[in-house]
């Protein structure tokens, strides 16, 4: 992944944290036990068309014997995908993190438009909260 320095910001290109959901069902590794899967919308308000070429997320884990474990997971495209988003149109996608524990996540979006501008769109931030035993919400899949 290139520089962020090499990318600007566009106006009227957003991304929005739709839901996050903890998954217990899903598969996960025995020092990450706890899936949540999330869903995010990239909004073009642009005049541009504008095409996602990668992603970078920060995984912030707190508490333990660990606390401030840093993950981060960088990559091509999005979902397998390298998405168009056209002028007044939005791509949503969902896909998911496993944590050992609390973990706040950063995410970017780069891309390009149609005009060769290298491009990106900070996802907010969100938090991943392993629900606590005995809230009716651990163990099963709940939204």
């Amino acid at each position: 992944m290139a520089d962020m320095g090499d990318y600007s910001e566009l106006s009227g290109l957003s991304a929005r944290v739709d839901n996050v959901l903890y998954m217990p069902s899903l598969d996960a590794p025995v020092h990450k036990p706890h899936p949540f899967v999330y869903f995010i919308s990239v909004i073009n308000e642009s005049s541009q068309t504008i095409k996602i070429t990668g992603r970078k997320w920060v995984v912030c884990e707190h508490g333990g014997d660990v606390d401030g474990e840093l993950t981060v997971v960088e990559g091509e495209g999005v979902v397998g995908q390298h998405p168009l988003i056209t002028p007044m149109d939005s791509f949503s996608y969902n896909s998911y993190h496993v944590i050992a524990r609390r973990a706040t996540v950063k995410g970017t979006l780069f891309g390009e438009t149609s005009e060769g501008l290298r491009i990106l769109v900070k996802i907010p931030d969100f938090t991943m909260e392993v629900p606590a035993a005995g809230t009716g919400k651990g163990g099963e899949d709940w939204v």
